[in-house]
C-alpha cells in the first residue's frame, strides 16, 4: 500500500523569486501583462478584441446599461486575472493595484444572488434557463475559477470577501447537486479544482465531499449529457453529447487509461483527481492518474510539452498523432500539465514529473506570451509556413503572430495565474524530507528551513543551495536531477562528495544534521543534444529536434535564407551555442549549425536531384520564436548524409 504523507502548503508569499530568468518573466507579469490585462477587461484599449467581461458583472450588479457581452464563461477571464493578482500582491505589493481590485470583487459580490448563484450570462441573458445545460454554458467552469481566485486571495492577502462569494456560491451548488439531489457533471471540469482549493482554505469537508463526487459521478451514466440535452431541448454552442470520449464521460475515472477528448477538460479533471488520491489517501484514483499521466507523456504530447494535437474541439487524437503544422497545443493545457505535475510530485517525488513539469514552462507555456507580455498564443505550433499557417483551410488556426487578445481570452490571465505563483510549484515538503523541482533562483522560507538559491539556470549548469534549519536540524533535502544530466559535480560546503548511491527515482537525496549557512553545490554540462521521435510519429520521420539543458530549439526565416522547408540538418553536423549580445534575444543562449539549403529547377518535377549548398543555421529557444519579423518556423529539421558545394554565411 501507498504511504500518502501530508504536505506542507507553501504559499507564494513563502518564496521570493531572484532568478536572471525567472524574475524577468515575474516582473514582466506584473509590470506589464497584468495591467494590459485589466485595461483589456475593462474595454479601455481599442482596436483589439473586446472583452466587456467587468462591464458584465457591473451590469449584472444594476451599475451599468446594457447587457451580456462575449461568450458564456467569459466571467472566467476577469477571476483568473484575480487569481494571478493576489499572487502579484505577495510577489511585490503594490496597494492602488490591490484596490482596484478590490473594487473589482465588491462588484463581482455586488451581482450574486440572494440564494448565493452568481454567472453574469445567465443573470443577464438566459435566466430561465440556469443549469439547464451543463455541457456547454460552463456555469460550473466558471463557478471553479472563482472559487480559485478566492482561495488565493485570501491566502495572500488575508482578505475574505471573495472567499464570502465562493462559499455562497459553493453552497448554493452543494444545495443543489450531489447524493440524493440533482445529478449532474460540468461539461468543463473545473469546479473539482475549484472545490478542493476552498476546503483547503476554509476547512469545511463538505467542498471536498461535492469535488470527490463530481469526480465520481463522471461516467457513471454515459448518456448523462445526451439525457440532458432532449430535456432541455435546446443547445447553446450544438456539441455533440454523443460524442462521450470528447467529454471524458465514457467511462468512471477510475477506469480511464487514455487521455481523450478536449484536452484542457481532461487534464483538470486529472488534476482534481491527483489532489483528491492525496487527500482521501486513495491508491487506486493515484494509480488512474498515474495511467493517464502515462499514455499523454509516452505517445500523446509534443516535445515542446504541448497536448491537443487536433484543433477540432482542442482534442487529443491517438496515439503518436502528433503533426507540427496544425498543432493546437493549447496554452491552457501546458498550464494544466503544470499543475498535474506537482499534483503528482506531492503524492510521490518522481523524476518523470518534475521533468515535465521543466519542459511545460521553458516551453510550450513561455510561448504562449509575447515577450513584451502584451500578446498571447492560444494555440502553439512546431511549425508555421508563410502564407499557409493563418490563412489556409486546415491551417487558419495556426497563426504566426501572437494577438493582442481573444473572443475566448482563457490563455491569458492562465499565464498570468502560473507565473506569480511559480515558487509554489519549486518544493514539496514532508515530514522529514524537503523536495527541490525546479532549479530556480530564490530565497524559500520553507517550514523546516530557509533555503537560498542562485541559479544560472537554464543558461549555465550551476545551482548551489544554501541552507539556514530552523528547529529541527536533522531532515533530507532531496534535489531533482534533470533526465538529461548524464554526470553532475557535488559539492557540499565546498567540497566534492559522492553521489553515486544518493540517487533515486531522479532525486538525488542528502540526509544529514543541516548546520546554518551549509551548502550543496550542483553543476553539469548542458550539452546540446539532438533528439528523435518515435519511428511511429510520422511526422517527424527523417527528423531531429535540437536541446539544450530544458529548453527546446526551432528555426526561423529570419535567421536564414527563404522557407525553412527547403533546408536540412547533415547527420554530422557540428553546432555549437553562443549567447546573443543584442536585440530582443539578447542574454538567451541560441545555437549555430552546419545546414544544407536545398536547391534546384524552375519546374514542378524533375529527374534530376536538387543540389545543396552548405550554409550556417541559427536555431533560437521555441519560448521566443515570433517576437520578431514574420516568416516560417520550424522545430523538427529534416536530416540528411553530408553532402553541400560551399559554405555560405
Amino acid at each position: 500500500m501507498r504511504t500518502f504523507e501530508s504536505i506542507y502548503q507553501t504559499k507564494v508569499s513563502d518564496i521570493e523569486v531572484k532568478d536572471a530568468f525567472w524574475s524577468k518573466i515575474q516582473n514582466l507579469i506584473i509590470e506589464e501583462a497584468i495591467p494590459y490585462q485589466e485595461k483589456v477587461l475593462k474595454d479601455e484599449i481599442p482596436g483589439i478584441e473586446k472583452s466587456h467581461a467587468i462591464a458584465n458583472f457591473k451590469n449584472a450588479a444594476g451599475q451599468g446599461e446594457d447587457g451580456f457581452y462575449g461568450v458564456v464563461f467569459q466571467d472566467s477571464d476577469v477571476v483568473k486575472w484575480l487569481e494571478g493578482v493576489a499572487y502579484a500582491l505577495s510577489v511585490r505589493s503594490n496597494p492602488e493595484l490591490e484596490k482596484r481590485a478590490d473594487e473589482v470583487i465588491e462588484c463581482i459580490a455586488s451581482a450574486q444572488e440572494e440564494d448565493g448563484y452568481l454567472d453574469t450570462y445567465f443573470l443577464l441573458k438566459e435566466p430561465e434557463h440556469k443549469w439547464q445545460n451543463l455541457q456547454e454554458c460552463h456555469e460550473l467552469y466558471c463557478a471553479g475559477h472563482l472559487m480559485e481566485a478566492a482561495a488565493a486571495y485570501y491566502n495572500e492577502t488575508g482578505k475574505t470577501s471573495l472567499l464570502k462569494v465562493a462559499e455562497r456560491l459553493a453552497d448554493h451548488i452543494e444545495a443543489r447537486f450531489g447524493p440524493g439531489r440533482v445529478q449532474g457533471i460540468p461539461g468543463h471540469q473545473e469546479i473539482e479544482v475549484g472545490l478542493i482549493k476552498l476546503y483547503k482554505a476554509t476547512g469545511a469537508e463538505k467542498y471536498l465531499r461535492l469535488a470527490s463526487w463530481f469526480i465520481e459521478e463522471r461516467g457513471k451514466n454515459p448518456d448523462y449529457f445526451l439525457e440532458e440535452k432532449k430535456k432541455r431541448g435546446w443547445i447553446h454552442f450544438g456539441m455533440d453529447p454523443e460524442d462521450r470520449e470528447y467529454s471524458q464521460c465514457h467511462a468512471p475515472v477510475r477506469e480511464q487509461d487514455k487521455a481523450v477528448g478536449h484536452s484542457v477538460r481532461a487534464v483538470y479533471m486529472y488534476m482534481a483527481m491527483a489532489d483528491l488520491a492525496m487527500e482521501m489517501k486513495d491508491e487506486s484514483m493515484y494509480d488512474a492518474c498515474r495511467r493517464l499521466w502515462d499514455n499523454i507523456v509516452n505517445k500523446r504530447m509534443y516535445i515542446t510539452g504541448g497536448i491537443g494535437s487536433t484543433a477540432e474541439g482542442e482534442a487529443f487524437t491517438l496515439d503518436y498523432d502528433l503533426p507540427n503544422d496544425t498543432a493546437y497545443a493549447e496554452t491552457c493545457a501546458s498550464i494544466a500539465m503544470v499543475i498535474f505535475a506537482k499534483r503528482m510530485l506531492d503524492i510521490e517525488a518522481h523524476g518523470q514529473y518534475a521533468d515535465i513539469m521543466e519542459r511545460e514552462l521553458y516551453n510550450g507555456i513561455l510561448s504562449g506570451m509575447q515577450l513584451d507580455g502584451k500578446a498571447f498564443f492560444y494555440v502553439n505550433p512546431l511549425e508555421v509556413v508563410q502564407g499557409v499557417s493563418g490563412k489556409q483551410a486546415g491551417y487558419k488556426h495556426v497563426l504566426p503572430r501572437r494577438p493582442k487578445w481573444y473572443t475566448c481570452a482563457c490563455c491569458p490571465p492562465n499565464i498570468v495565474r502560473l507565473m506569480t505563483s511559480l515558487g509554489t510549484y519549486a518544493w514539496s515538503e514532508k515530514e522529514d524530507i524537503i523536495y527541490s523541482h525546479l532549479y530556480l533562483g530564490q530565497a524559500a522560507d520553507l517550514k523546516k528551513a530557509e533555503i537560498h538559491v542562485e541559479s544560472r539556470y537554464p543558461w549555465e549548469g550551476d545551482v548551489c543551495y544554501t541552507v539556514y534549519p530552523k528547529a529541527k536540524k536533522n531532515f533530507t533535502l532531496a534535489i531533482h536531477i534533470p533526465d538529461y544530466i548524464e554526470e553532475f559535480t557535488l559539492l557540499v560546503n565546498g567540497s566534492r562528495a559522492d553521489a553515486a548511491d544518493k540517487i533515486e527515482k531522479g532525486y538525488l537525496y542528502l540526509r544529514r544534521e543541516w548546520m546554518e549557512g551549509d551548502t550543496v553545490r550542483i553543476q553539469f554540462d548542458l550539452k546540446i543534444r539532438r533528439v528523435y521521435a518515435n519511428p511511429e510519429v510520422r511526422a517527424d520521420t527523417g527528423c531531429a529536434a535540437f536541446l539544450r539543458g530544458p529548453v527546446v530549439y526551432c528555426f526561423e526565416t529570419v535567421d536564414q535564407e527563404g522557407p525553412l522547408h527547403a533546408y536540412r540538418i547533415p547527420c554530422d553536423a557540428e553546432v555549437k551555442a553562443y549567447t546573443c549580445s543584442s536585440g530582443i534575444l539578447n542574454g538567451m543562449v541560441l545555437l549555430k549549425a552546419d545546414g544544407l539549403h536545398m536547391k534546384g529547377w524552375d519546374s514542378l518535377y524533375s529527374e534530376t536531384k536538387p543540389f545543396a549548398e552548405k550554409v550556417r543555421l541559427t536555431a533560437v529557444p521555441y519560448f521566443a520564436w515570433g517576437n520578431r519579423e514574420e516568416g516560417d518556423m520550424r522545430v523538427w529539421m529534416p536530416e540528411m548524409t553530408g553532402g553541400g558545394r560551399e559554405i555560405k554565411g
